[in-house]
């Protein structure tokens, strides 16, 4: 977006248009991420996240073609609660200006070519100084559908409290699935903040850290998950 008009650039191209602009192209390959790919593959490609293909993508690992008839996929959930290394962060200056951003690793063993919530505005994360902010972390490919941080922020626009937001952005997607992985944080202009979570096995409280000029240090805040 700093050199160019377009938003979002992804695959192939977008590698060679970041190496044009002064990337360094480097081999992120590891002893452990060939290790757990080398698993990956004696495990028949456990997780995958294919659907209505053959063969069965539950017990193979392809090449898939797809199904002459579409069956609904009923899978369990692929998203572990205790290993997702999202982060987010709002920040919100002494000129009131506000900021907000979103880091993942990905997931993995996703397909290649998939395109997760945190680049895609007012999912992963959206501010707008004369609103709020907001940032999200979880299934990611279920909560970009409804782009839950752009409707926390137009919701304390309207007035709404910033805990009051995250717990509709979060509602609005337990309405269509009820099991998903998922937690929100908000924040408007005066500096007050909210958060809300999905409550799933495994998943029913989430920490967050607050920081502000009168205090030295971090505090360790957190929320209920409904």
């Amino acid at each position: 977006m700093e050199h160019t008009e377009h938003t979002l650039l992804v695959g192939e191209s977008a590698s060679v248009f970041a190496e044009n602009m002064g990337f360094v192209a480097e081999d992120l390959t590891t002893n452990n991420s060939v290790n757990i790919f080398s698993q990956w593959l004696k495990g028949n490609c456990q997780p995958n996240y294919r659907k209505n293909v053959f063969p069965d993508p539950s017990k193979s690992c392809g090449p898939y073609k797809p199904r002459a008839t579409v069956r609904q996929n009923t899978g369990a959930q692929l998203v572990n609660t205790r290993s997702h290394d999202t982060i987010g962060m709002i920040v919100l200056d002494q000129h009131g200006h506000l900021a907000a951003g979103t880091s993942t690793n990905g997931l993995t063993h996703k397909i290649p070519g998939r395109v997760g919530d945190s680049p895609i505005v007012g999912a992963g994360a959206y501010a707008d100084s004369s609103a709020g902010a907001a940032s999200a972390t979880g299934d990611g490919d279920l909560m970009m559908r409804f782009l839950p941080s752009y409707l926390a922020v137009e919701l304390m626009r309207a007035g709404a409290d910033p805990s009051a937001a995250c717990k509709t952005a979060i509602s609005r997607i337990k309405r269509h699935y009820s099991d998903f992985f998922g937690a929100i944080i908000c924040a408007n202009t005066t500096g007050h903040y909210g958060a809300a979570c999905n409550k799933v096995p495994g998943f029913s409280q989430f920490h967050f850290m607050v920081s502000n000029s009168e205090s030295d240090t971090p505090l360790l805040k957190s929320v209920d998950c409904f």
